[in-house]
């Protein structure tokens, strides 16, 4: 198997839907070449931030045929993967493989809570059952499961892993990977309330897994370069910290209420949240429209919107 190596953005793309609520690949179309054009190392479909769970098996497979014939070379795509067990899981990984996935990403089954133990053993199990480059997602705020340090890293040294994403708020534990040096793309969640983009980047983090970056994609790339030289820390500072009103705003409420609202709002193509998940209104939208006028992005990406005018 080809070895992926992972840097800078990697965007956690939406799921557009159209007015009767159905999967809009016009809007994938969109939404990707608006990626593509800004810097974005490589889009993950079908994550928590696409409403993964709330999407039928047919969808989950009809997403994957007609996005993964839109990839191109330079921005290798990756399908949220996850089952409600092992075997599940297996057959939807063998499945993106089969219909052109340059790779998968894994967390553990929701709702279940396993033992570190169990969950550790499902990511090895799966890797060894799929010939594809794999993505693991830590994320205990979901799923309850939460893998430390010493799983992890055994995990890494399987061939099939190329990229980690941390979401726990354990800095500690993103210090003691990146001091293993693994050869995996170590990643984290661009939430700031779990405070892991300035340590993980300053360690010799690889780059952010986020989903800032579905509206504001060239920022987010700049804030994600490695730190390969002294000027890197600089900008970066100068850019997170720019950025930071809004990071507060996407994840003011659940993934991805406020982003997507925010995207319908400015006028990117997203259709409205699956329920029963509702948009933001009123003054928690005009808020984020707010930050984005403060930001320029508006002016930047050519949006010009009712509700931009109006805010």
């Amino acid at each position: 198997m080809p070895t992926l190596r992972l840097e800078g953005s990697f965007v956690a793309l939406i799921t557009p839907f159209d007015a009767g609520g159905r999967p809009d690949f016009g809007a994938f179309r969109a939404l990707l070449e608006l990626q593509r054009e800004h810097g974005t190392s490589a889009v993950l479909i079908m994550g928590s931030t696409g409403e993964v769970s709330m999407l039928s098996q047919a969808e989950r497979e009809e997403i994957v045929v007609r996005t993964a014939a839109m990839k191109t070379n330079d921005m290798p795509l990756f399908y949220g993967s996850t089952g409600n067990n092992t075997r599940s899981t297996i057959e939807n990984v063998r499945f993106v493989q089969a219909n052109g996935a340059d790779g998968a990403i894994l967390a553990a089954p929701s709702y279940v809570c396993g033992s570190e133990a169990d969950i550790e053993a499902y990511f090895l199990e799966v890797a060894e059952a799929v010939e594809l480059p794999l993505g693991i997602y830590n994320n205990p705020p979901r799923v309850k499961t939460d893998l430390g340090a010493d799983a992890l890293l055994r995990l890494f040294r399987h061939p099939n892993v190329v990229v980690h994403k941390e979401s726990t708020a354990r800095v500690g534990q993103v210090a003691q990977v990146l001091r293993a040096r693994p050869d995996v793309a170590v990643m984290c969640c661009d939430s700031p309330n779990l405070g892991l983009v300035v340590p993980t980047m300053s360690l010799g983090g690889d780059g952010t897994a986020n989903m800032t970056g579905n509206i504001a994609p060239a920022e987010l790339a700049a804030i994600s370069r490695p730190w390969t030289e002294p000027d890197v820390s600089v900008s970066f500072r100068e850019g997170y910290l720019e950025l930071l009103p809004l990071l507060h705003f996407t994840y003011s409420a659940i993934n991805p209420v406020a982003l997507k609202s925010l995207m319908r709002a400015v006028g990117l193509p997203a259709g409205e949240l699956r329920r029963p998940l509702r948009p933001l209104e009123g003054e928690a939208l005009r808020n984020g429209l707010r930050v984005v006028r403060e930001l320029e992005l508006d002016r930047k990406y050519g949006w010009s919107s009712p509700a931009l005018r109006a805010a």
